[in-house]
């Protein structure tokens, strides 16, 4: 079974659309979407609509919470805010609908799906550290697969002790990376961002991820300024759209 699994779209249509181009390419069964559809982009109902009608199963993300109203955006930086509450009065009211029925996490059996950290939607694992605490909450799965951070990476624990054997290691002349997973090796892995990559790399990323024992991450590049235009022509913060240029 291949899974394409995307997060932190952060509505960015033409990000999206670039990403989903690329799956049709790689034979994936099931598309994962590990939340934070909407925020900071200009095009949170198109992001949203592309999602339901190819049927993409996701979980929320704290952006989505504060676009459908289920909290307010208390801990956010003044931009983000700006831009969580700008998506929350232009969005429909059947896509508040849909973020607000989403699920928080999903259990599949071999693996689990989450925003932030299996503890906490709102952690941000961004290390060793962080992501130490993380293994003994994974119940009978052996992989957790995470976003938030915008930064793709994969945690393994063998005996105890906690390795980051990836983060963000595909150079800008290569698309792709691919690793085999060791066997009952227990992994948290972040296929980093769609639309708001902060890695210093402005391709989108997202991972395809075959049960049988491997995971690729791929990088796609994508029509960046008209995504910038959408940012500016919703009246949101410039800062959101020169970001995209550069990955951070």
């Amino acid at each position: 079974m291949k899974y394409a699994i995307v997060s932190d779209i952060h509505s960015n249509l033409q990000a999206l659309h670039a990403v989903l181009r690329d799956i049709d390419n790689h034979n994936c069964d099931v598309i994962i979407s590990l939340g934070d559809i909407v925020g900071y982009g200009g095009e949170p109902n198109e992001c949203i609509g592309l999602l339901r009608e190819i049927s993409v199963t996701s979980i929320k993300g704290n952006h989505d919470r504060v676009a459908a109203g289920i909290e307010e955006p208390v801990n956010f930086n003044p931009i983000a805010r700006e831009a969580a509450l700008w998506t929350r009065d232009n969005l429909t009211y059947g896509n508040k609908e849909y973020l607000n029925n989403l699920p928080d996490n999903k259990d599949y059996g071999e693996f689990i799906i989450v925003h932030g950290a299996i503890s906490d939607p709102d952690k941000y694992i961004n290390g060793i550290y962080e992501a130490e605490t993380e293994f003994d909450l994974l119940g009978g799965a052996e992989i957790c697969f995470f976003g938030h951070t915008h930064v793709s990476a994969v945690y393994a624990r063998t005996n105890r002790k906690v390795r980051n054997i990836y983060v963000n290691k595909i150079p800008p002349d290569k698309s792709s990376l691919y690793i085999e997973l060791e066997k009952h090796v227990m992994c948290l892995i972040n296929p980093g961002s769609v639309g708001q990559p902060r890695d210093r790399d402005p391709r989108a990323s997202y991972i395809v991820y075959d049960n049988s024992g491997s995971v690729e991450f791929r990088r796609v590049g994508y029509d960046v300024e008209s995504a910038q235009k959408k940012i500016i022509g919703a009246g949101l913060d410039r800062a959101l759209a020169e970001r995209l240029s550069y990955g951070y």
